[in-house]
């Protein structure tokens, strides 16, 4: 086989392994001595079909997981209610970008269930910001929202910030899940 086949053959072997479904062997553990049974392989998926559910169920595995675990104190109510924040404000809330000197500002608005989201994730986001290194971002308040600055000092960063937008700055820094396993374990929430 030439060259060209032989990598042809590997790439297509690739996709097909990374695209492949989980198989679970869903053969019965022997019962009564009646001997092994044919086995059987069901292709399953890996997802919960919906991602907040996906989240929470990730969290509850982590805290049955763990024997120091304080059952007590666990509240995913306060991780649902977030989750729906998120949805909300990733989703619903309308952002209009604007340039600043040195940045971007973004006045993030909406009402009813956004708007609550909003006045409660915006701020604490912008603290969560503010731990990057070069970025400095503050909050104020609007009538229907919420305004989210954030500048910094570099050239790069400030283009990086601008392209980044609204969307780009909610998902920046790796906070969020571990504020999410806190948030169940009771221990901290925005």
């Amino acid at each position: 086989m030439s060259l060209k086949s032989n990598l042809s053959v590997l790439l297509l072997g690739m996709s097909v392994a990374v695209g492949a479904p989980h198989v679970v062997n869903s053969q019965p553990a022997a019962h009564g001595g009646h001997g092994r049974q044919a086995q059987h392989a069901a292709a399953m998926p890996r997802l919960p079909g919906q991602d907040a559910f996906g989240a929470i169920q990730e969290i509850v595995q982590i805290l049955q997981a763990d024997p120091t675990t304080d059952w007590s104190k666990v509240n995913l109510g306060a991780l649902r209610e977030h989750l729906v924040d998120m949805n909300e404000v990733t989703l619903r809330a309308v952002a209009t970008e604007s340039p600043v000197e040195g940045g971007i500002a973004i006045a993030v608005t909406g009402s009813g269930r956004t708007l609550d989201g909003i006045r409660r994730m915006i701020p604490a986001h912008g603290q969560e910001l503010n731990r990057l290194p070069g970025w400095r971002a503050t909050t104020e308040p609007l009538p229907d929202g919420m305004r989210l600055i954030v500048t910094a000092v570099e050239p790069a960063q400030v283009i990086r910030l601008r392209a980044l937008g609204f969307a780009g700055l909610l998902v920046s820094g790796a906070h969020h899940q571990p504020h999410h396993l806190m948030m169940a374990r009771g221990e901290h929430f925005h």
